[in-house]
């Protein structure tokens, strides 16, 4: 079977697998992953660079040699090829957790439960839920949407077709370390730039095809690629900018600004200024929208993997 149709059908039995089963409660690979990185931490840790670049390239190492180790084992047989993907493919992406604690919030919000919002909010993100009222938890919600849809599925689509299951594992290894060591903190300051570094790297592609996905696929086409071009820029994430952005005008709505992270306010650019605030439905939106994005994600995969084989044949 030829290496564009294996990635084809496994990572749509995988993305199916995602939205029937979602994630584990017990047992995640991801969660395996980050104990063992834990471990390797506790092993190498020194407040300098050199040491965290070593820990990010064992980690990352480890999780791609095991995808390649495994893929070509598994290469004479096209059945076990394509349930291997598949199975890398539910494991790495994280659409319907995202959309499960999405609505879950929404639902509360809905409901005039802002307590019980504010008690889901650190399960989607790492805002200060007491900080934010109503219309707060929304945004937070919508931002945490759009950024996750490119760290979550996108990203992930992008490296699989490139690079098939060591892609897969790869990018989820990249994108787990960033989450446990890449943030500025005193601790991981230095220990944490190697990874925060190249989960920037990693992260590009899947971003900007994120963006030009919420672009096409939301409600305002025009507004998101104005969004983009203007305040994209201006966002300290090189990622996280051209995705808020784009979605933020697809859906007609101004992300952005004042922000607060266990007691730390921070001050970020306002994204689509022309659109209105964000408001409790926004939220149903913006996961509709999110899914729209990760089926066209997977379709453009799969017509460059398709692409590139041909040309290559």
């Amino acid at each position: 079977m030829r290496a564009d149709r294996v990635f084809a059908y496994g990572a749509a039995a995988g993305l199916i697998g995602d939205l029937l089963l979602g994630d584990p409660r017990r047992g995640h690979p991801v969660a395996a992953f980050g104990r063992a990185a834990g471990a390797v931490e506790r092993m190498l840790w020194r407040d300098h660079r050199g040491w965290g670049a070593l820990h990010t390239a064992v980690c990352v190492g480890g999780a791609v040699g095991l995808g390649a180790v495994a893929q070509n084992v598994l290469r004479p047989s096209r059945t076990a090829t394509v349930a291997l993907t598949a199975a890398a493919t539910w494991a790495v992406v994280g659409g319907t957790s995202l959309v499960r604690e999405a609505r879950v919030i929404g639902r509360a919000l809905e409901a005039g439960d802002v307590e019980a919002a504010r008690d889901r909010l650190p399960h989607l993100c790492g805002r200060d839920p007491q900080a934010l009222d109503a219309d707060g938890i929304a945004r937070a919600v919508v931002e945490s949407v759009a950024e996750n849809t490119s760290d979550a599925v996108v990203g992930a689509l992008v490296w699989g077709a490139v690079a098939g299951v060591p892609g897969l594992l790869g990018f989820r290894a990249v994108n787990t370390l960033d989450a446990m060591v890449g943030h500025r903190s005193v601790t991981y300051r230095r220990f944490g730039w190697a990874s925060a570094r190249l989960d920037d790297l990693a992260g590009w592609p899947g971003a900007r095809l994120t963006a030009v996905l919420a672009a096409l696929a939301g409600d305002s086409p025009r507004g998101a690629v104005r969004a983009w071009r203007e305040d994209a820029p201006k966002h300290p994430s090189p990622n996280a900018g051209p995705v808020e952005a784009s979605f933020a005008g697809a859906l007609g709505v101004r992300l952005g600004g004042t922000l607060s992270y266990a007691g730390r306010v921070e001050h970020r650019p306002v994204l689509n200024r022309q659109g209105r605030a964000v408001a409790t439905y926004d939220i149903e939106r913006a996961v509709r929208l999110s899914r729209r994005v990760g089926l066209l994600a997977l379709g453009v995969g799969v017509a460059a993997r398709a692409f590139v084989k041909g040309r290559t044949a």
